[in-house]
């Protein structure tokens, strides 16, 4: 059960960064430099725990270094930048809809790979998600651009670069380390895009109304980086090692949830009955994966329904997760999130 209660806390702490993050974009700051100054924090404060989790031999980093970069520019940077590279041109809902189909995806490439179909209660579970999606942030209106959907799609991939990087590199790598790294990477990334203008970069120090009270512009932003960025992602990637790519994902989609939740509770903002039903479809989803029988382990090794593992290796999982956050629920209910 470990691994469940980590994948469910990532959920919780990716769908509360909205509300963390919320308060900066309506002061004025562009989301692009919300997520790296997030990104830049989450580094600064897992910085240490990563040189301890590698006993200050930093060696491991340099013969993983392409799946750290990989992990950095692509799970990282490339997730923001093609998120917000499509919210320009296609409604935030369809966007949102889109990276949040990374589970399904994985589903379909393991089926692709490997010529065997999923179980039925693995198509059931991602049918039921995929519902449970629809509802909860809507299908979106407006022009279907095909650029904006093509960034939509390649922000959905990166998602699915961190599951699958986060279940390969578990033997080679400690989690704490290449996250730490891979913002590192990710961050640098980010800046660059930025001093280019591909990425707009707008920073306000006023103070920010925050939580029914004003607080100085840095308290969300801390918030979102130690809980939102550096513990999600860190628990996160604990997940996928002890579940698996498959399960981690779908249980990554408890995000949208929790979302939608912690506006509510929060911000005050109203969940209309679909969207309640869609959580419970969403959740109904992930139990139907758990229940998947003679899962693989990420070692290899065959268990029963009981086990936390889930699928192999070679099946490679919002965010901002997810994995990003960024940007609160979209106005359905009450926000707009990032990915």
């Amino acid at each position: 059960m470990t691994g469940i209660a980590l994948g469910v806390a990532a959920g919780l702490a990716f769908g509360v960064g909205g509300v963390f993050v919320k308060p900066l974009l309506e002061n004025g700051w562009s989301p692009g430099a919300a997520v790296l100054a997030r990104i830049s924090i989450a580094a600064v404060i897992l910085a240490v725990p990563g040189v301890l989790a590698l006993r200050g031999d930093l060696r491991p980093l340099w013969r993983a270094r392409w799946t750290v970069l990989l992990f950095g520019l692509i799970a990282v940077a490339g997730v923001q930048f093609f998120f917000y590279a499509s919210l320009e041109r296609i409604p935030v809902s369809l966007t949102l809809l889109i990276e949040y189909l990374a589970p399904i995806a994985l589903v379909l490439l393991a089926w692709a790979r490997s010529r065997r179909m999923p179980q039925r209660i693995v198509l059931a579970g991602s049918v039921l998600a995929l519902a449970g999606l629809v509802l909860v942030i809507g299908p979106g209106g407006g022009r279907l651009d095909p650029l904006g959907l093509a960034f939509a799609a390649l922000a959905m991939l990166g998602v699915c670069v961190y599951y699958l990087v986060g279940e390969s590199s578990a033997a080679r790598l400690p989690p704490l380390a290449l996250i730490a790294a891979g913002f590192v990477v990710g961050a640098v990334a980010l800046a660059l895009l930025g001093v280019t203008g591909l990425l707009p970069m707008r920073f306000v120090f006023d103070d920010v109304a925050f939580l029914g009270a004003e607080a100085p512009w840095f308290v969300p932003l801390i918030a979102v980086g130690v809980l939102s960025t550096a513990f999600a992602y860190s628990a996160g990637l604990a997940a996928i090692g002890r579940l698996g790519s498959r399960l981690a994902a779908f249980l990554g989609l408890s995000e949208v949830v929790f979302a939608g939740i912690a506006g509510w509770v929060l911000l005050g903002e109203v969940l209309s009955a679909l969207q309640i039903l869609g959580g419970v479809l969403i959740l109904a989803g992930i139990v139907c994966v758990k229940l998947e029988r003679g899962q693989a382990a990420p070692g290899g090794t065959r268990g029963g329904p009981g086990d936390e593992a889930s699928a192999p290796a070679v099946e490679l999982g919002a965010e901002p997760i997810p994995v990003t956050a960024a940007l609160p629920l979209p106005p359905r209910a009450g926000e707009e999130r990032g990915a």
